[in-house]
């Protein structure tokens, strides 16, 4: 129980610490607008945008991060047109920065976000794609995952990846939004490193409430502790810890597995978020729907408790 207590203590006053460091950096506002914890869907949007957006609206829900890595005008004119005739608040745009992009243990560190040189620089020119597409839209967020930020800041690549997010965020920044980077592939206080490293005031996190449990980097009550201060952006999703070392841990439905929504929601209004839950159930099929019609009501109760 000591070590334990001590552990606590030394998360708490990490957090503190890098909180003063921060201090001097305006903060985005916390409650975009619209109602507190509306909820909403991540959506691929690229292939065809009034299907999504419809899709959305008949979820019942407000709100989407859509998905896409085409920045054409096709792609703009038709999602321009779905969200004004669906009524759909997109809050940001979600892109992988380009292929490859394999999310596991062991090809993940070498294809996703901007952590392999092989692929530094295609992602840099992508996500200020992305930005200047969202611009057009009037979304007020860039979200990804930036890659397996080195937990070691003597590392040879974390240099070169925290002036890749500081080059992309100061692009985005230009035009008037904010990052949103995704936990889970990294530490908490890794992530917050590289935040604070790249020193640039428009970067913040998406806590996707499930990946740091999937990838085993810790749960998502505890990196409130760390980066809670900087939470912008959320992905409801649920999952169970790995226990195979080659694999990732099993995403199951909300409530089903270790994210723990009871608690975590009023931590994040502890914290004064008032942003978007953007549910994730990452299966295809009839399945996906079900599980997303229960999760909504799931959350749906949890933030009835709030008022």
């Amino acid at each position: 129980m000591e070590n334990l207590n001590r552990r606590r203590f030394l998360q708490v006053t990490a957090a503190a610490g890098a909180a003063g460091l921060l201090s001097s950096i305006p903060a985005a506002p916390t409650s975009p607008p619209g109602k507190p914890f509306r909820l909403g869907i991540i959506i691929g949007a690229g292939k065809d945008p009034e299907a999504a957006m419809k899709r959305v609206h008949d979820f019942g829900v407000p709100t989407c991060q859509a998905s896409t890595d085409d920045f054409s005008d096709r792609v703009y004119s038709a999602l321009k047109a779905a969200t004004e005739k669906y009524g759909i608040e997109v809050t940001a745009i979600n892109t992988s920065g380009g292929q490859p992009n394999e999310y596991t243990f062991y090809q993940g560190p070498l294809t996703i976000g901007v952590v392999p040189p092989k692929y530094r620089q295609q992602r840099i020119d992508n996500y200020k794609r992305a930005s200047d597409f969202a611009r057009r839209l009037g979304v007020p967020a860039i979200h990804s995952h930036f890659g397996f930020i080195p937990e070691n800041p003597n590392d040879a690549e974390y240099q070169g990846t925290v002036a890749a997010l500081r080059d992309v965020a100061t692009h985005i920044k230009g035009n008037g939004q904010i990052v949103l980077m995704e936990t889970g592939q990294e530490t908490p206080i890794t992530m917050l490193r590289a935040i604070t490293d790249a020193g640039v005031d428009n970067l913040f996190v998406n806590l996707d409430c499930a990946n740091l449990i999937l990838y085993g980097k810790g749960n998502p009550l505890d990196a409130l502790d760390v980066v809670g201060h900087l939470v912008r952006g959320t992905h409801a999703k649920d999952g169970l810890f790995p226990t195979n070392p080659r694999e990732l841990g099993e995403e199951v439905p909300i409530g089903k597995g270790k994210a723990n929504f009871p608690r975590l929601i009023p931590r994040l209004k502890e914290l004064g978020y008032a942003g978007p839950l953007t549910i994730e159930r990452e299966i295809s099929g009839p399945r996906q729907l079900e599980d997303i019609k229960m999760e909504k009501a799931y959350l749906e109760s949890l933030v009835a408790k709030l008022t």
